[in-house]
């Protein structure tokens, strides 16, 4: 008995301290991506006061890029490219709107300057978001990145999957901006629609012949992946949720609890097009979860049907208008990004048309 006491004693001190040392390892890797930034955005500064002072022509550029860059490589070895370099220079260029130019007296002491805009993420992050020309998009993703500490490749796959602009066609006119100013917020259902889902990550082809079972199966394969599509606040529950009613057996395709909303979301997966029946199925499932399911505390069920082609004008002549039930299309491969982006901006333009001019509402 003693010895299990002192086995236990160890592996305790042993946990406390590897996790000692796990943190200060994430600290020390979070400090350096920190410093790494902040110096390539010095770097940018310096490059672009330089050739602000001297010629302009590209041919000089290039030269002047090429010996600092043999220079750097000689002193601190490899990393200072003039590729590199060129780099550091768009960084600051984008960014220095936001962030304000640093004075020179800071530069070789960017931390703690209250004028500079802090920069959270790592480099290779921003070389991701540098690449995204509308500054709105370019908010977003970099807000979204800050909130959901989404990997490099996390990143990557949403812009790639057109987030930005599936949000922002999935709202209100007037919330569109919003998304630029705060990432996306989660406050109500419509919240955590998206429509469509894009479901690229399953591997399944157009034309194959798939089942419903083998959508249900792909997801389950590759939750992680559908978690992060589905969005903010969303745990996995079960599969094939079972309920028993006047001695017939229910069963859910997908159950998930929102804790952002403090509710159930069930999902029904849908091969093909959308049918009434699907709709007061899911009715159905909605108002069992709520009646002897969730608890007091907790908000309305959502249901979301998941289907290969939907109908608008069947999903509001079929259920009262403030039914918590989403019809949402899903695709299996990427949108069409340069498509939704003319839709996007069209709608951001015709938002500008109607706001009011900000200098008369103030005069008045």
């Amino acid at each position: 008995m003693g010895e299990n006491n002192i086995q236990k004693r160890e592996d305790v001190l042993f946990e406390r301290i590897s996790q000692l040392i796990d943190e200060s390892r994430r600290k020390v890797k979070t400090t350096i991506n920190t410093a790494m930034v902040y110096t390539n955005y010095g770097v940018g500064s310096y490059i672009v006061e330089d050739e602000q002072q001297g010629e302009q022509r590209a041919a000089y550029g290039k030269a002047v890029l090429k010996r600092i860059s043999e220079k750097l490589t000689d002193k601190y070895g490899e990393g200072w490219s003039v590729e590199t370099l060129k780099k550091c220079r768009k960084f600051f260029q984008i960014y220095s709107p936001v962030t304000g130019s640093i004075p020179k007296n800071q530069l070789k002491s960017v931390y703690g300057v209250d004028q500079i805009h802090p920069f959270t993420l790592s480099w290779s992050h921003y070389l991701v978001l540098m690449r995204i020309k509308n500054d709105e998009e370019r908010n977003f993703y970099e807000i979204e990145s800050q909130k959901q500490d989404w990997s490099v490749r996390q990143l990557q796959r949403q812009y790639a999957s057109s987030l930005y602009e599936r949000l922002a066609l999935s709202r209100n006119k007037d919330e569109v901006m919003r998304l630029a100013k705060e990432g996306q917020t989660v406050e109500k259902p419509d919240d955590v629609i998206k429509d469509p889902l894009t479901l690229e990550f399953l591997g399944l082809k157009v034309d194959d012949s798939y089942s419903e079972t083998k959508l249900e199966s792909a997801i389950i394969s590759k939750m992680r992946d559908f978690l992060l599509e589905m969005g903010k606040g969303f745990l996995f529950e079960a599969r094939q949720k079972r309920f028993t009613f006047d001695e017939e057996h229910f069963y859910v395709d997908l159950v998930f609890y929102n804790r952002l909303l403090q509710c159930y979301c069930l999902i029904d997966l849908k091969k093909d097009k959308l049918t009434h029946q699907d709709l007061g199925q899911m009715q159905m499932y909605v108002n069992y979860f709520d009646r002897y399911v969730k608890q007091d505390f907790e908000k309305p069920t959502i249901g979301i049907l998941l289907c290969k082609k939907k109908n608008d004008a069947l999903v509001d002549l079929t259920l009262p208008k403030d039914a918590n039930i989403y019809a949402s299309a899903y695709e299996l491969y990427l949108p069409n990004k340069a498509l939704l982006q003319s839709k996007v901006k069209e709608w951001i333009e015709e938002f500008k048309e109607y706001e009011p001019d900000a200098d008369n509402t103030n005069k008045e």
